[in-house]
């Protein structure tokens, strides 16, 4: 393996932008051309038998790849790069636009960018956790990316600081370990995010309020997932159609579901629907609160779980059946409805990285 990693450094290091554009960089986010071997020994997965031509990089974690002819919108799983500048000042609170963005949207470009006009597109192959494709509700397909030479992308991302571990969705099924070490060398090297000097003067990104948030999602996905193992027909999150459609087709009955609250909708007879958060809308689940069940209902705050820094998922336990648009939770009162985990830790330090 040390022998292949030596022959195939330069190959990387060749895709690493260099000259003006390198320079715009902060260099603490680049490691020096010695410790290519160990950065390309953390993120080597092996050669994908399967490649796709890159079309477009839109920031550090989204691309579009050119797949059985059609164009397809990739989201990288497991990381998520700081958000390049726009008008209004980002996403949200929690995912500002920082000028270490477009420092980190342009060495993805330059990185997914042919040696030479004549070599024809840079292609890359898909890794999915499970070997199960799935889908964001924007459409976008969940993935690893592996360069032809077999270094898993995603992983890269991490081991150099230009994204931390993003567990958000929770850990990672491809490799926990290998994104753990990879974040924990960045942090140790002061690499990218995790440099004092990046984004100095500027908006930053608040990682010592992000990572604890986190993690506690991901804890609370793992303990879904360990009870999923054992009962694979009675649990089932609400953005997995197909085991939503197995437990359904066992009969549905006191399934347990996994969710993010996506939307409300008040109906004419006073009742209210839940839409739970799903890749596909056509196969998402929808949860009925009845008319006499809204004050108790309002101790559950449904609605708090959508704010930043808050334990998100939740877990409803209902009969599972096939609605008009997708599947209905059905049976379900205010006291099937509880918290997927504890809430976030509280940081000692806010503003430190």
């Amino acid at each position: 393996m040390l022998s292949t990693l030596l022959l195939i450094g330069p190959l990387v290091a060749a895709s690493v932008p260099t000259g003006p554009q390198q320079r715009a960089h902060d260099p603490n986010a680049y490691p020096k051309e010695a410790s290519y071997v160990d950065v390309l020994r953390d993120c080597a997965v092996g050669a994908p038998e399967e490649l796709f031509d890159v079309l477009r990089v839109v920031d550090g974690d989204t691309l579009w790849i050119e797949r059985e002819g059609e164009r397809v919108k990739l989201r990288l799983l497991s990381i998520d790069t700081e958000e390049k500048w726009m008008e209004g000042g980002g996403v949200s609170a929690s995912k500002p636009s920082t000028r270490y963005g477009d420092q980190t949207t342009g060495w993805a470009q330059g990185f997914f960018t042919p040696r030479s006009p004549d070599a024809g597109p840079i292609r890359v192959g898909l890794r999915f956790p499970d070997g199960v494709e799935r889908y964001d509700p924007y459409g976008r397909l969940l993935c690893h990316v592996v360069t032809d030479i077999g270094i898993d992308f995603n992983l890269l991302c991490v081991r150099m600081g230009f994204s931390p571990y993003f567990n958000k969705y929770g850990n990672s099924r491809i490799d926990h370990a290998a994104f753990v070490d990879a974040e924990k060398k960045a942090r140790a090297e002061k690499r990218g995010v995790w440099n004092p000097g990046t984004n100095s003067g500027g908006k930053q990104r608040d990682y010592t309020r992000l990572k604890p948030w986190w993690d506690a999602r991901a804890a609370a996905v793992d303990a879904f997932r360990a009870k999923q193992a054992d009962a694979p027909l009675k649990f089932a999150a609400a953005d997995e159609p197909d085991l939503l459609q197995t437990a359904l087709d066992a009969g549905g009955k006191g399934v347990t579901v996994l969710a993010l609250v996506d939307r409300f909708f008040d109906e004419d007879d006073g009742s209210r629907t839940v839409l739970l958060r799903a890749g596909d809308r056509r196969r998402a689940v929808r949860v009925r609160i009845e008319p006499g069940d809204k004050a108790a209902m309002a101790e559950v705050d449904l609605e708090g779980t959508k704010g930043d820094f808050r334990q998100n998922y939740v877990l409803v336990t209902g009969d599972l059946v096939k609605g008009r648009r997708g599947f209905d939770l059905v049976g379900v009162g205010p006291k099937d409805w509880r918290p997927a985990g504890p809430e976030p830790a509280v940081p000692v330090e806010a503003g430190a990285r």
